[in-house]
């Protein structure tokens, strides 16, 4: 694992729950500001062999962006269990970034 892979697996860790970050914001905290992408990457081969909390990353307008529609609805109920505010697949990043 490389050292960007290294940092963003420990920052998506590190996100409490009831708070979101997104794809750009994690890829900032782990060195490299245009990774959004790669975060994705990491978040869709890496969730279940780190047991990674992938509901709580969103897309910087703070949206669910999973295209799947059985996946973005797991996305917001776990959210919701936690105490963040979804409103038509969106989240508040004034109040829930973290």
């Amino acid at each position: 694992m490389n050292s960007f892979t290294e940092k963003a697996v420990h920052i998506i860790h590190s996100i409490p729950k009831g708070k979101v970050m997104t794809y750009g914001s994690i890829a900032r905290e782990a060195g490299n500001a245009r990774a959004a992408r790669q975060v994705a990457r990491i978040l869709h081969s890496m969730s279940r062999k780190h047991n990674l909390p992938w509901h709580r990353v969103v897309n910087a307008k703070g949206e669910i962006a999973i295209k799947n529609e059985e996946t973005a609805l797991e996305q917001q109920l776990r959210l919701e269990r936690e105490g963040v505010t979804v409103t038509n697949r969106i989240i508040n990043l004034k109040v829930f970034h973290w």
